[in-house]
C-alpha cells in the first residue's frame, strides 16, 4: 500500500494543501483579532464604565487564562475527534464568546467572556500548527507552518485599522459585533474546505476513516488506497501521558520551559512597549505607534525565519533570531531618536515572532500524529502561563524603579536560556 503522505511529499504542493494551510492562516488572523479586540475598546470602555486599571487588568488575564485553558485541556480533544472537528468548534466558542461580549453590562461579564473566548483561541492555535504541520510537505514543512502561524500579528493589525474606523462612529459594543460576525462568516468556508488529517485518519482510523481519506485523496488527484495499516499502539494511549513516556520527558519539559520564557519575553513587549517607548521620551502618537511598528516587524520575521529554516534548518533559524533580539534588548536603552527607537522596535519584533513562531514549528514536529495537538497545547498553555506571569512582573520591576533599558535587558536573558534549550533539543525532526 503506497503512503498517501510519502505520495504527497514527491510532487508538487497540490491545491488542497494550499487550501487548508491558507485556512489555517486565516484562522490564525482570527485569533489575532479576538486576542487584541478588547485592547482596541478597552480606553472607550474603561472611560464610559469607569472602570479602575487594576479591574481592567481582570479582563485581559481571564482572556489569557482561557487561552491557557483551551491549549492544555482542549487541545487534547483534536487528538480524539479530529482536527477539523476541533476548529470548527472552536469557530463556535470564539464566535458566541465575542458576539455576547457586545451585550455585556458588567465587568464579571466581561471576564467571564472574555475567558470562554481564550478557549476556543487557545485550542485554535494548536489545532492549526498540527493541521498545516500534517499537511505541509516534509521538504518545506517549517516554512508552511509559519505561514500558517503569521496570521496572528497579521489579523492583530489589520482589525486595528477596523477598529479605528469602528470605534468612533459606532462605538465599542460595534467592534466586538464586527469581529464576532466576522468569525461567524468563517464557519462555511471551513466546513466546506477544510479537509481532515490525512496522517490522523490513517493512524487513529475513526470510523468512515478509509471513505474519507479516500475522497482527500481524489480532492489531491493522488491513487485511492484498499485498506489501512494496522493502528499502532500509541493511538491507544492517553495522549497527555505519552508526553511523558518512551523517554519523552525530557524533550517535553525542556519544550514548556522554552515556550514559557518566549511567551514570558513577547507578552512583555506586547504589553509595554508603549509605556516604555514613551518613557524614553516618544511622544505619545509615537508611542502608540511603536506597537504597529512592533506588529508589522513581526509579520515580515515570521515569513523569512520560515523560508531560512529550509536552508540552515529549523534549530539554527530559531536560534540566530531569539539571540539578535536578546542583543538588540540589551541595546534598546543606549538609543536617543524617535526614528532610531521605532526601528529598533521593529527589529526586535522581527526578531522575537521570528523564533517565536518557529518554536511551534518545533513543537508541531517533535511528536507523533497521535498526540500532536496534544503537544503542542501542552507547550502553548506553558507558554501562556509565561504570558500571565510577565506584565505582572514587569509592573513590578517598573514600580522598583527599574528603567526601560533594564527592563528590555531583565527580559532579554530568556532568550539566551531559550537558545540553549532549543539548541540541546534532541529529536531528527528538527
Amino acid at each position: 500500500m503506497a503512503d498517501p503522505k510519502v505520495l504527497t511529499d514527491r510532487r508538487s504542493v497540490s491545491r488542497q494543501q494550499l487550501v487548508v494551510i491558507g485556512l489555517c492562516l486565516l484562522m490564525n488572523m482570527l485569533d489575532g483579532m479576538d486576542v487584541l479586540v478588547i485592547s482596541y475598546a478597552a480606553p472607550v470602555l474603561a472611560n464610559q464604565w469607569g472602570i479602575a486599571p487594576e479591574a481592567l487588568g481582570v479582563v485581559f488575564s481571564a482572556a489569557l487564562f482561557g487561552m491557557s485553558a483551551g491549549a492544555l485541556f482542549l487541545s487534547p480533544v483534536a487528538d480524539r475527534i479530529g482536527r477539523r472537528r476541533m476548529i470548527l468548534l472552536c469557530i463556535v466558542i470564539m464566535t458566541v464568546g465575542i458576539l455576547l461580549t457586545a451585550m455585556s453590562q458588567t465587568i464579571w461579564q466581561l471576564g467571564v467572556l472574555r475567558f470562554l473566548s481564550g478557549l476556543g483561541i487557545g485550542g485554535m492555535l494548536a489545532s492549526t500548527a498540527t493541521l498545516a504541520a500534517e499537511y505541509a510537505p516534509e521538504r518545506r514543512k517549517n516554512f508552511f507552518i509559519s505561514i500558517a502561524m503569521s496570521g496572528y500579528p497579521i489579523g492583530a493589525t489589520l482589525f486595528g485599522v477596523v477598529a479605528a474606523h469602528v470605534i468612533p462612529a459606532w462605538g465599542w459594543r460595534a467592534l466586538f459585533v464586527v469581529a464576532g460576525l466576522t468569525s461567524l462568516v468563517t464557519f462555511p468556508l471551513v466546513y466546506a474546505y477544510m479537509t481532515e488529517s490525512m496522517d490522523w485518519l490513517m493512524k487513529k482510523q475513526p470510523e468512515g476513516a478509509l471513505q474519507k481519506l479516500n475522497a482527500i485523496l481524489r480532492k489531491m488527484q493522488l491513487p485511492e488506497i484498499d485498506t489501512l495499516p494496522e493502528p499502532g499502539a500509541e493511538a491507544r494511549r492517553n495522549p497527555l501521558k505519552a508526553l511523558f513516556e518512551d523517554g519523552r520527558s525530557p524533550l517535553t519539559v525542556q519544550l514548556w520551559v522554552a515556550f514559557f520564557l518566549t511567551f514570558a519575553t513577547l507578552y512583555f513587549l506586547t504589553a509595554w512597549i508603549p509605556n516604555l517607548a514613551s518613557a524614553m521620551g516618544l511622544s505619545m502618537d509615537l508611542a502608540i505607534y511603536a506597537g504597529t511598528v512592533f506588529n508589522l516587524g513581526a509579520a515580515i520575521g515570521i515569513w523569512l525565519q520560515g523560508f531560512l529554516s529550509l536552508y540552515i534548518g529549523l534549530k539554527r533559524a530559531i536560534i540566530v533570531f531569539l539571540l539578535a533580539t536578546a542583543v538588540l534588548m540589551g541595546a534598546f536603552g543606549f538609543l536617543e531618536t524617535g526614528p532610531v527607537i521605532l526601528t529598533s522596535l521593529g527589529l526586535i519584533g522581527f526578531g522575537m515572532q521570528g523564533g517565536f513562531i518557529g518554536m511551534y514549528a518545533v513543537a508541531a514536529q517533535v511528536y507523533p500524529t497521535e498526540i500532536r495537538n496534544t503537544g503542542v497545547g501542552g507547550a502553548i498553555g506553558a507558554g501562556r502561563t509565561g504570558a500571565i506571569v510577565s506584565p505582572v512582573l514587569a509592573g513590578v520591576l517598573v514600580g522598583m524603579g527599574l528603567t526601560p533599558a533594564e527592563n528590555f535587558i531583565a527580559f532579554g536573558v530568556p532568550l539566551l536560556i531559550v537558545c540553549v534549550l532549543i539548541w540541546k533539543l534532541r529529536s531528527r525532526a528538527i
